[in-house]
C-alpha cells in the first residue's frame, strides 16, 4: 500500500468511529509513525485530503452506476432506471464510509471548491440520473403533474442543469429529485443500518421500491 493509501485509508477509518469531523492530519501522522512535516508534504492541509477524497469516491460511483446503466439497452428506460439504482446500493453497501463521506453529515469546517473535482463529479452523478429520467418522461408525464417550474428549483442548481441538459423540462427536472430521494432514501437507512433489523431480504426490498418506481412513472 502507498503512503498516500494509508493516510487515506486511515482517514476513512477516523471517520468511520468518530464522525466526519474526526479527520486528522496529526492523528493520521501518528498512526504511520510519520512527522507532521513529512504528511504535510502529502497533503498540506485536512481540507486537501478531504477533497481528494471525496472526488475519488464520487467517481468510483458514478463509474459503477453508469456502467451498470449502459449494460441496458435505451430501448428500456425503466431497466436502465433500476439498474442505476440497484447499482447504487451495491455500491454504498460496498463503500459505507465513502457513501456516508459524500451524502452523509458536512465535515464542520469544510467546504469544497467551487468547480473543483467534488463539484465536478458530483455534477456528473445528478446529470446522468437527470436523464435517464428526462429519458422516461414521454411516458412518465401521463402520470406526473406538469406544473413545475424552474422557480420552484435552487437557482443555482438550475443553471447547472440547463447547462448539461438544455432540453430537460423542469416538471422533468423535478421528478428526478423525487427519484432520487427514493432510490436514497432506503439506501441511506440500510448504510446506517436500520433496514436490516426489520427486513429479512433488504435486497428484495429495494428491488420491490426500484420496480414500484418504474410503475409509476408508467414504463412498465
Amino acid at each position: 500500500m502507498t503512503t498516500t493509501r494509508g493516510i487515506k485509508t486511515i482517514a476513512l477509518r477516523q471517520m468511520a468511529e468518530e464522525g466526519p469531523g474526526a479527520i486528522s492530519l496529526r492523528g493520521i501522522a501518528r498512526e504511520m509513525g510519520m512527522t507532521a512535516r513529512a504528511i504535510y508534504s502529502y497533503f498540506p492541509t485536512r481540507d486537501d485530503l478531504v477533497t481528494e477524497l471525496i472526488g475519488e469516491i464520487a467517481a468510483s460511483l458514478a463509474a459503477a452506476v453508469e456502467t451498470a446503466c449502459d449494460a441496458v439497452p435505451d430501448t428500456d428506460p425503466g431497466g436502465r432506471l433500476v439498474a442505476w439504482g440497484e447499482a447504487l446500493r451495491e455500491w454504498a453497501l460496498a463503500n459505507p464510509e465513502g457513501f456516508r463521506l459524500f451524502y452523509g453529515s458536512p465535515i464542520p469546517g469544510y467546504r469544497p471548491p467551487e468547480g473543483g473535482p467534488v463539484d465536478q463529479t458530483a455534477r456528473r452523478v445528478c446529470r446522468e440520473l437527470t436523464r435517464l429520467v428526462a429519458a422516461a418522461w414521454p411516458h412518465a408525464r401521463r402520470h406526473q403533474p406538469e406544473d413545475a417550474s424552474w422557480a420552484d428549483l435552487h437557482p443555482d442548481y438550475v443553471a447547472k442543469l440547463r447547462a448539461d441538459l438544455p432540453d430537460v423540462p423542469p416538471a422533468a427536472a423535478a421528478l428526478a429529485l423525487r427519484v432520487w430521494g427514493r432510490m436514497h432514501g432506503l439506501v441511506a437507512l440500510e448504510v446506517d443500518g436500520h433496514i436490516r433489523p426489520v427486513a429479512g431480504n433488504p435486497a428484495a426490498l429495494y428491488r420491490a421500491e426500484m420496480l414500484d418506481l418504474v410503475r409509476s412513472l408508467g414504463l412498465s
